[in-house]
């Protein structure tokens, strides 16, 4: 087998509004890869459900989710995006990597402590269980590369421990079906068939935080809303909430290290930055010296310039379900057809049968 190609996924839960966290962390990475890389970008419902199986409207938070993609700019003719439940295979490799993630190395997810809090032994098996699926998720398509915020990277270090341990335990039944490709491992080359996924963490705001609380990231589950820039937020909910944001009394330094300890002014200077696509060190050498009070009304309106245009669109495929539907469907056929060529070789490879 030739070397395998590269592409990206990823993907984005469909549970509540989607805000600037996720377009600066992981939506406008989506649209700058596509220029480069073959690109799936996913829906995940089915990761919606692991730490809250009811919701109200998931059918429109999946539509949502997909015209948000699709304001932001990605291509749906030239990429494919999709729904996870669509694809059966996401589900079938998950449970295969049930069987070749250790309990240890689930114990060891920080995500799962965090979101289990406490209360862990009510927690559902799916919580748990959520970095399987995800790692399904990206080595059902064989992607070399997932652009994460930090919050994943760990989910991700697990993927690729499934992929080596796959690899390791099926070496010579890969060979022996044609179906590696030579991968180190340690000191040893050995015939793989997942790749080992490489991370993509990059950019000034890779981690956005709470506008209430420097030390928190920006979330969907906060329950104050002005902890966040919804991407369905108007110019004067935008303005509200940058004008709200907590800061301290001293002006901004000029240098990266005066932001040290000061967790709300580095958060917003980081969004400046990553909204104009600048490092922020040249937002300092403009700012540096002025008070919040001047340095706001500029986060606002280059906020409100960069948000907009991507809040309108949203808004206008919205209105067409249909459409959003159309675009899910035919992602969901042409992802459900890589992601069948690699279970049938995955069933060869550890000996299940298949028609």
């Amino acid at each position: 087998m030739s070397a395998i190609s590269p592409r990206v996924f990823s993907g984005v839960q469909p549970t509540g509004n989607l805000h600037l966290g996720n377009y600066l962390g992981a939506i406008r990475k989506f649209v700058a890869l596509q220029e480069s890389h073959d690109c799936l970008y996913c829906v995940v419902d089915l990761h919606a459900i692991t730490a809250q199986l009811v919701h109200d409207d998931l059918p429109g938070q999946i539509r949502s989710i997909t015209a948000a993609f699709l304001a932001a700019g990605i291509d749906p003719a030239r990429h494919i995006v999709f729904n996870q439940s669509r694809v059966s295979g996401h589900a079938e490799l998950a449970w295969i990597f049930n069987c070749v993630a250790r309990i240890g190395w689930m114990n060891r997810m920080t995500q799962f402590k965090e979101k289990a809090g406490k209360d862990r032994e009510n927690a559902s098996l799916g919580l748990l269980a959520y970095p399987s699926l995800m790692a399904a998720d990206i080595l059902l398509y064989r992607a070399t590369q997932v652009p994460v915020g930090d919050d994943q990277k760990q989910h991700l270090e697990l993927t690729r421990d499934i992929a080596a341990k796959f690899n390791n335990d099926f070496s010579q039944k890969i060979a022996a079906a044609g179906l590696g490709v030579p991968m180190a491992m340690g000191d040893e080359t050995v015939n793989g068939y997942f790749p080992i996924t490489e991370p993509l963490i990059d950019g000034p705001a890779t981690r956005v935080m709470s506008l209430k609380d420097g030390a928190k990231k920006m979330s969907k589950s906060d329950p104050s809303d002005l902890s966040r820039i919804n991407l369905t937020d108007d110019a004067e909910a935008i303005a509200r909430k940058i004008r709200k944001a907590k800061t301290d009394p001293d002006a901004l330094p000029s240098e990266l290290e005066g932001l040290a300890g000061r967790p709300e002014a580095d958060n917003l200077v980081g969004i400046y930055a990553a909204l104009a696509e600048r490092p922020k060190a040249d937002i300092l050498a403009e700012f540096g010296g002025r008070q919040f009070s001047e340095f706001k009304p500029a986060l606002v309106d280059l906020a409100v310039e960069t948000l907009g245009p991507v809040t309108s669109e949203m808004r206008r495929l919205m209105a067409d379900p249909g459409h959003i539907d159309a675009v899910l469907k035919d992602g969901g056929e042409r992802a459900g057809a890589i992601a069948e060529r690699t279970m049938k070789d995955v069933k060869q490879i550890i000996g299940l049968l298949d028609d």
